[in-house]
């Protein structure tokens, strides 16, 4: 196999947290030492990273694959930068059989051009009544269990399925709500959505539920991670869970890290999102959490919704925005406003979850896969909702300027975007 440099790159490394100029090599779909190359790509001084690894994304399949399929779902990975999708089970029907989970994993290597992990549900149906055979979708691929926004509310439930995930070593992922509060609630409460006239939940409720799942966490000592804490009032309990040794990593969207409640003030409902936008100062509480390390994980929480789904009026209309594309630049808004350094956030991108799922993937050492993406951090546009690769154009960066390129995307060594 021939040995491929890519020279005059802006090296961005999150494992050593340092960002330099040089050179990488490629051979045989990982990086390799440096030698004599067959292959030389200059990168004219652009930022060369890890690709993205995104958990938590929804690819409509089976069921709705007018909405989103694995070929789609991929281009606009790719298109984002994204080397490693890890998909939702909240389909139709759901993730919660081997034998479905098998279907999806043949969809995805034979339409995706971009690595795809699968998370299986935690009970049947999503319902919350009996947990799925967690261990035969171990076997069949699974890499983590997850009710998505199904809260589980039967404690008795979820504690078996916890302590059985436990014992199979299996990675859990909750979402932290109330749900009796957040039923029903399009808008976080306050003077802003009283004036709207939105039906809204208190900050509270996300307290509660992470409260509820630290309890959890501590009785049956199982891996945990929580996939959207959006709120100040939740900071103080992740922080402690993890100063007591709970196995718990918890993650935020790139939507609630660069948007507001103020955001949904004519009733756009691609701003529609679950849980709501938050008040600014609890975006910013967010954001110190990532640049500290509190929140180790951004993901794109990408959610497909076609047109008629969100041509409604504002509490009717369907939750979730597509974001595959759009969540490098939109997370270039941190560094540019000065918030955190590139590495820093190529860790919350990339290698945290790698590392939280058991992955080789978000470094840019000797023998590491060479997932990687070239970007331009600097590079203005506006964003055209109609160009996204998506099958589903819901984002609420339509018409939006935002500053951040890609230019380059390399699945195990393979262009997969970009003409160099």
């Amino acid at each position: 196999m021939t040995l491929t440099q890519l020279t005059n790159a802006r090296l961005i490394d999150p494992e050593t947290g340092s960002e330099s100029l040089g050179d990488l090599h490629v051979k045989d779909g990982v990086i390799a030492p440096a030698g004599r190359a067959d292959t030389v790509v200059d990168c004219r001084g652009k930022c060369l990273a890890p690709g993205i690894v995104d958990i938590g994304v929804k690819v409509c399949e089976p069921g709705e694959r007018h909405k989103e399929s694995y070929a789609s779902a991929g281009r606009a990975a790719a298109a984002g930068g994204v080397t490693t999708m890890v998909t939702r089970p909240d389909t139709d029907p759901t993730i919660d059989t081997a034998e479905i989970l098998e279907f999806v994993n043949r969809r995805a290597q034979a339409d995706s051009i971009v690595n795809v992990l699968h998370m299986a549900a935690l009970t049947k149906g999503r319902q919350g009544r009996e947990m799925t055979e967690i261990g035969f979708l171990q076997d069949a691929g699974a890499v983590a269990f997850t009710d998505c926004d199904s809260v589980v509310t039967d404690t008795k439930v979820l504690s078996r399925a916890l302590s059985y995930a436990k014992s199979l070593d299996a990675l859990v992922i909750g979402h932290i709500q109330e749900p009796n509060l957040s039923t029903g609630a399009v808008a976080t409460s306050g003077k802003f959505a009283s004036l709207r006239g939105l039906p809204a939940v208190t900050p509270m409720a996300e307290r509660m539920g992470l409260d509820r799942d630290v309890a959890m966490v501590e009785m049956t000592g199982v891996r945990y991670h929580a996939d959207q804490i959006t709120t100040a009032r939740a900071l103080p309990a992740l922080e402690r869970a993890k100063q007591n040794g709970l196995d718990i990593t918890a993650g935020t969207s790139i939507h609630h890290l660069t948007l507001n409640s103020y955001d949904v003030a004519d009733y756009r409902t691609f701003f529609k999102l679950k849980p709501p936008l938050r008040d600014e100062d609890d975006r910013l509480a967010i954001v110190d959490a990532v640049a500290s390390g509190l929140i180790d994980i951004i993901s794109s929480m990408h959610t497909p919704q076609d047109e008629e789904s969100k041509r409604l009026p504002f509490e009717e209309a369907a939750s979730g925005a597509v974001s595959l594309e759009t969540m490098l630049p939109a997370a270039m808004r941190l560094v540019h406003g000065g918030y955190m350094d590139l590495p820093t956030l190529w860790k919350a991108l990339s290698l945290n979850p790698a590392n939280r799922l058991g992955l080789d993937a978000g470094r840019l050492s000797v023998g590491a896969p060479a997932d990687m993406v070239l970007f331009d951090p600097d590079a203005p546009f506006q964003l055209n909702r109609f160009e996204l690769q998506s099958k589903s154009k819901n984002t609420p960066f339509d018409d939006a300027r935002l500053q951040g390129k890609v230019l380059g995307t390399w699945v195990a060594g393979t262009s997969v975007f970009g003409d160099l």
